[in-house]
């Protein structure tokens, strides 16, 4: 792996398997795990200063031991981002499209924490009311209107060609059983790696927006499967490992759960 896709990885580490347990993990640990990965150990220190450096991980040291934590800002992100990996897809929607007129120079960054796209010059479409106020008309109903504004505000073949990439590499792994709880470890942070990096380009638009054969369904399916598998022995595994100065804590539900579908 080279040193920014090795660092990609060890966010997910931490966003998915260090977060949820509220605590640090050892060096010697994120090495092992990393190692089973296929990164290196001079890669992975490498990418563990990077990542303090711009304010993700900080360190702590213990005597000897050397350990590393989220830092405040990057849990508060990581946290904002667990609904868009682990919620269920989303469902009931009105079938109404909303378009917001924001004042020129207005922060935007509400209307597309809202699920708001640029459609033209100075108008906003969503699926939903906004949670700012903000000059709304809600009104576009008819079904073939609001699929080619979709089409327009949101180009999901992007979305489409990295669920697809996800499908094609982790399919085949359907039937396999890790030999050890660092091997499973290893599956779960593969797995869900790579469903995140589509997760997170994705609009989550509702069902009655988006084309057919949703590819994003099924890779969500196959991830919440795969990651179901592993969970248990990775979560012996993380139970195995230290935060520098005493074991990693267990919270009364360390893992993070995937949502069933309605």
């Amino acid at each position: 792996m080279a040193p920014l896709r090795t660092g990609s990885v060890i966010s997910t580490i931490y966003g998915d398997a260090i977060l949820p347990r509220g605590g640090a993990l050892a060096l010697p640990d994120l090495l092992a795990l990393m190692r089973r990965l296929g990164a290196n150990d001079g890669v992975v220190r490498t990418a563990v200063s990077r990542l303090a450096r711009d304010g993700v991980l900080e360190g702590r040291r213990t005597g000897r031991n050397s350990a590393y934590a989220l830092t405040r800002t990057a849990r508060t992100e990581f946290l904002a981002a667990v609904p868009r990996i682990y919620g269920a897809a989303p469902g009931d929607w009105d079938g109404t499209l909303h378009l917001a007129f924001p004042e020129p120079g207005t922060d935007r960054a509400c209307l597309e924490a809202s699920g708001f796209a640029l459609l033209a010059p100075g108008v906003l479409i969503g699926p939903r009311a906004p949670r700012q106020p903000v000059h709304t008309i809600a009104g576009i109903t008819e079904p073939g209107t609001a699929q080619v504004l979709a089409m327009r505000a949101w180009p999901l073949q992007h979305s489409e060609a990295r669920y697809r990439t996800f499908l094609d590499a982790f399919t085949p792994f359907t039937g396999c059983i890790a030999e050890t709880d660092l091997d499973a470890m290893a599956a779960r942070t593969a797995v869900i790696h790579a469903f995140r990096r589509a997760a997170l380009r994705d609009p989550h638009l509702p069902p009655g927006l988006l084309p057919p054969g949703w590819t994003g369904l099924a890779a969500r399916a196959l991830c919440r499967t795969l990651y179901t598998r592993f969970a248990p022995a990775s979560e012996r595994w993380l139970d195995s490992t230290s935060t520098g100065s005493g074991p990693l804590p267990r919270g009364p539900d360390p893992v993070p759960r995937f949502e069933t579908e309605a």
